[in-house]
């Protein structure tokens, strides 16, 4: 090699590796930034699935039939009328 590519190949390269580096740099705290981001998503997901199972729970405790008659009669002050009121009609 001649001295002259030699000095233009030195810089070129040296440019390159302190842009690789530069690069390594860069993509690793990218990366440990999503890795953050990724740990704060997994503990929003985990509270979130937690309130899930507590809004089911309320659920299927607001439609039991005991709630639902205990809701109907002190609320809506509804009562069950006398059996020979009920008629039944056939489809």
């Amino acid at each position: 090699m001649s001295r002259r590519a030699l000095a233009i190949a030195v810089p070129l390269l040296w440019v390159a590796t302190l842009g690789s580096a530069a690069g390594a740099i860069w993509c690793k705290h990218r990366a440990r930034q999503l890795f953050v981001q990724l740990g704060a998503l997994n503990a929003r997901r985990d509270n979130l699935e937690i309130e899930w199972g507590q809004l089911q729970l309320e659920q299927s405790a607001w439609s039991t039939h005991a709630f639902v008659e205990r809701v109907a009669s002190t609320r809506l002050h509804m009562a069950m009328p006398p059996p020979k009121e009920i008629e039944i009609i056939a489809p």
